[in-house]
């Protein structure tokens, strides 16, 4: 991880550690507790055109294998977002990459938000969340799922940014290879592999969900498996960089999507149970490389 740093998108990366959407805020809510300047970057929590106040509580549950959360895209809308959180980005990221996460209801919502944001400074591109709920429709679906409305998504953004796009996609695609051609015929400029996966928790003795919400997505080491399988299918079907993300707890787990064919990395849910966990995965990497991080070039 030394010399001109590891290409991507919107720049180069000093590190390819970041953290993922939804489990750092804005950045400022977690700087006092990380280091956020040793870290490659961070994606913003998701960004929608209205405040949302999100969904019922409780949103976040533990079990055995991780975690499962129904946050409801919770954020204070893109207005807000633009006056109060980019003055902080700009002001206080100077070497980590910043991202700001979008989702929107409906193709003209990504559109709008990326119109929007395109001409503030501080960030260097966009992450598609293309796993939240989509127009009536497709029925209320995830766009992720459809690769007919991936494409529409991502090249609908594509005509009003210029910006390098993240898109994010779902770990449970009926058709996963067609999903991955639609965002890179979109205008995809890197693939984050994966979100969350649809799951339920229930309490033993009512059979009630421990979610206020009902279900919600699975994250941690249940993960784990899911996102290696995906990042390895999608590096034999693209060229494009491959961001890995689900279940790593350490470098050791960095380390095994980097071999299986990702860029960089992305840290969610170690953050909830150590705030540091990302800066320790940069330190392990640092100790022990890949021969292509060692050398600045992508995998």
């Amino acid at each position: 991880m030394n010399g001109a740093g590891i290409p991507f998108p919107g720049g180069n990366l000093q590190n390819p550690v970041l953290l993922a959407a939804g489990t750092c805020g804005f950045g400022r809510e977690v700087s006092e507790v990380v280091d956020l300047e040793a870290l490659g970057g961070l994606v913003t929590k998701s960004i929608t055109w209205e405040p949302r106040a999100g969904n019922p509580a409780p949103r976040v549950a533990e079990f055995a294998g991780g975690m499962i959360n129904s946050i409801g895209l919770a954020n204070p809308g893109v207005a807000a977002v633009k006056r109060e959180y980019l003055p902080w980005i700009r002001s206080y990221l100077k070497r980590a990459r910043c991202f700001l996460s979008l989702a929107g209801h409906d193709v003209d919502e990504y559109i709008r938000l990326a119109a929007s944001l395109d001409d503030e400074d501080g960030f260097q591109g966009f992450e598609l969340n293309l796993s939240c709920p989509n127009d009536q429709s497709r029925d209320g679906a995830p766009f992720a799922l459809d690769p007919v409305a991936v494409e529409a998504v991502v090249e609908g953004v594509r005509r009003v940014t210029s910006r390098p796009l993240l898109v994010k996609l779902a770990p449970n695609p009926p058709a996963p290879r067609e999903v991955v051609a639609a965002a890179e015929a979109g205008g995809a400029d890197a693939l984050t592999l994966v979100n969350t996966l649809p799951g339920l928790l229930l309490h033993a003795s009512t059979g009630e969900p421990r979610l206020g919400a009902g279900r919600g997505g699975v994250s941690g080491p249940a993960l784990r498996g899911v996102g290696l399988l995906r990042v390895q299918e999608a590096r034999g079907w693209t060229s494009l960089p491959l961001v890995g993300v689900g279940g790593i707890l350490n470098h050791h787990h960095a380390r095994s999507y980097l071999l299986a064919g990702a860029t960089a990395i992305q840290i969610g849910t170690l953050s909830f149970a150590d705030p540091r966990g990302a800066n320790r995965v940069v330190k392990g990497l640092r100790r022990f490389p890949l021969p292509h991080l060692s050398s600045g070039a992508t995998t």
